[in-house]
């Protein structure tokens, strides 16, 4: 009965996943750096508010970089996690933009410490709103779940949908906004993302 009981924990407690895609689908300037702030909030499971900071930078044409840190409430605490988005189409005329972001995490969940390592196909658009250029987006993250303390592994996948942009709000042009939701398909939860970016340079 341990046994079995350990492993339905082990498998409810898989369906950790990367908290957003980030602001790597808004185009920056090569060299740009960005710090963000972002609330979370998991409304399926043993969901939670939590808070978190991301670190954004494009290294070149086609790559950016991000890398944060975030808490939670309820059963999961906490996690570190790094990303790396490459540019294989730009967003040209009525062309999308399509990039592959990739993803490693580290959380501590639901009593359970996991590295989660994923890659998401994203699809974005900008478009003029209230006189600004936003950007929404769409993206199918997938990956592999990796329990290190019984040393088993899930796969996860979710669908996850945002937009960002500059806010269009006079006297804080130079701030970008990110909102996104987050749909679980596959051993993976759904939740709200909401955030705020400050340029560093």
């Amino acid at each position: 009965m341990k046994r079995i009981l350990t492993l339905a924990v082990s498998l409810y407690s898989a369906s950790i996943f990367a908290y957003g895609i980030g602001y790597t689908t808004h185009p920056m300037p090569e060299g740009q750096k960005s710090i963000s702030t972002e609330m979370t909030g998991i409304t399926s499971g043993d969901g939670g508010m939590g808070l978190q900071v991301r670190y954004t930078q494009k290294l070149n044409k086609m790559l950016s970089v991000d890398a944060g840190l975030g808490i939670s409430g309820g059963d999961r605490e906490q996690r570190f996690f790094v990303g790396a988005d490459y540019e294989i189409f730009p967003d040209y005329l009525r062309q999308p933009r399509f990039s592959l972001k990739t993803n490693i995490e580290r959380a501590d969940e639901f009593g359970n410490t996991f590295t989660v390592i994923s890659a998401a196909p994203t699809l974005s658009k900008g478009f003029n709103f209230w006189g600004k250029e936003a950007f929404p987006y769409v993206a199918l993250p997938v990956g592999l779940s990796l329990n290190g303390d019984n040393s088993t592994y899930e796969s996860v996948a979710s669908l996850n949908t945002g937009i960002n942009g500059q806010l269009p709000i006079e006297g804080y042009t130079h701030l970008n906004a990110n909102v996104e939701l987050q749909v679980g398909l596959k051993d993976s939860f759904t939740a709200v993302l909401v955030g705020l970016a400050f340029p560093m340079n």
